[in-house]
């Protein structure tokens, strides 16, 4: 496992958010988290990328707890987060944005940005825009491959497909699919949860800020209960 968490606990104030919820990664897997809005699941994500200070519990990545470990430190040691929002400097241009993505690397990086430029044409084609003059869905695609310049080992990516439209879901999923196959675990928080499991080796589903159902997720996409309260009919 490069990737577990262990009855992680997240409180604000007197509120529980996350209540001693617990999962694992294998590496080069891809783990889907799927649940109703409010059920914990980006508090969760923000604890493990060390954006949240967890009340209790543990979080170990390569066989090192990093429990408390500061985001700027995760990042140096392979494990990133796409955050919910994509929270891309939209005054920069997609260039600042994607040199900014790089800032622990100490060699290669225009090399890096010029592979990236090939793999998501359309961020070449925009280099020298702000990023605010891009669609949702180039913005996603800016913020993932920011991401992927602090070359993580682990990539945590918080509701990607959020309010994008049915053409920029599909790339979105594509690329997420391709980081995959690359080697590169995927921990995947969505709402879009049918499209999520599709995906995925694993699931979770979280409730209430804790875990209410897991398994392997070709399994959870036929449980009758699942489909029932998250993924409806096609």
């Amino acid at each position: 496992m490069i990737l577990e968490v262990d009855k992680l606990d997240v409180s604000y104030g007197r509120v529980r958010a996350v209540r001693e919820v617990s999962f694992q990664a294998e590496a080069g897997s891809l783990v889907a988290v799927i649940g109703a809005n409010g059920a914990g699941k980006s508090s969760l994500m923000n604890a493990v990328a060390g954006l949240l200070k967890p009340k209790s519990g543990r979080v170990v990545f390569d066989g090192r707890d990093v429990t408390g470990w500061p985001a700027h430190r995760l990042v140096r040691a392979g494990l990133v987060l796409v955050p919910e929002g994509r929270a891309v400097l939209g005054t920069m241009t997609v260039a600042e944005n994607l040199q900014l993505g790089g800032w622990n690397r100490r060699s290669s990086l225009k090399a890096s940005i010029d592979e990236l430029y090939s793999r998501f044409p359309v961020l070449g084609e925009r280099r020298q825009l702000p990023a605010s003059a891009l669609s949702g869905g180039e913005q996603q695609l800016l913020a993932i491959a920011r991401a992927m310049l602090a070359t993580p080992r682990v990539i945590l990516m918080d509701e990607p497909s959020m309010g994008l439209a049915p053409r920029a879901v599909d790339e979105v999923f594509r690329v997420i699919e391709e980081i995959r196959s690359t080697g590169t675990t995927v921990v995947l928080v969505e709402q879009n949860a049918r499209r999520a499991l599709r995906a995925a080796d694993t699931g979770y589903v979280m409730e209430v800020g804790e875990v209410a159902h897991s398994g392997p997720a070709g399994e959870l996409l036929h449980d009758q209960r699942i489909v029932h309260a998250y993924l409806g009919l096609e």
